[in-house]
């Protein structure tokens, strides 16, 4: 089992429990899914920058993204419908702990000037996102052989009906916010 589970399950839903007087173990908050997008929109210009962000993705999470198409053409923008402008992957189960667990321990330590990160990227129902600026802050990423830094979004979807709720299990998970 992943380390962050066994944390999870023997210490964070007791402890939740017990905060917020559950009455069941299964009202704690728990983690869903973990949704991983990177957007590549010189992808219009240069089809080998998608396929490198794809090469990407799939090194730091462990499994194959799917490649996402323009919903609808934009003139000003030289995009098509149905054009490959970005790639994203869901991560469930043991896949998603484990990104978690890397995300929060070997990749935002890595980021300059890194000071927490903000309480104010909950969505009002217990999800939370995050932005990297960069993809060589995961270790996983051999420098020497990107062709260009790009940013990829992280959304953590908890089980949990409120911010509060989901505050706490991410805190208790090790998650980094300011204070």
């Amino acid at each position: 089992m992943v380390r962050l589970r066994e944390k999870y399950l023997q210490e964070i839903v007791p402890a939740l429990k017990e905060e917020f007087k559950f009455s069941s173990v299964m009202q704690a908050p728990r983690l869903t899914k973990i949704v991983v997008n990177v957007g590549v929109g010189e992808a219009v210009q240069n089809s080998k920058a998608l396929d490198a962000a794809v090469n990407d993705l799939a090194t730091i999470t462990g499994q194959k993204p799917v490649i996402t198409r323009a919903r609808k053409s934009i003139a000003s923008f030289k995009l098509r419908e149905g054009m490959a402008i970005g790639a994203m992957v869901t991560l469930r189960g043991d896949r998603m702990y484990d990104f978690f667990d890397r995300l929060v321990n070997l990749a935002l330590p890595r980021i300059r000037d890194f000071r927490g990160v903000s309480r104010r990227s909950f969505d009002g129902r217990g999800n939370f996102s995050l932005g990297l600026r960069e993809q060589i802050v995961f270790p996983d990423i051999d420098y020497d052989k990107i062709d260009k830094l790009r940013g990829l979004e992280v959304v953590i979807v908890t089980s949990a009906t409120n911010d509060e709720y989901a505050y706490a299990l991410l805190k208790r998970l090790g998650m980094p916010f300011r204070d």
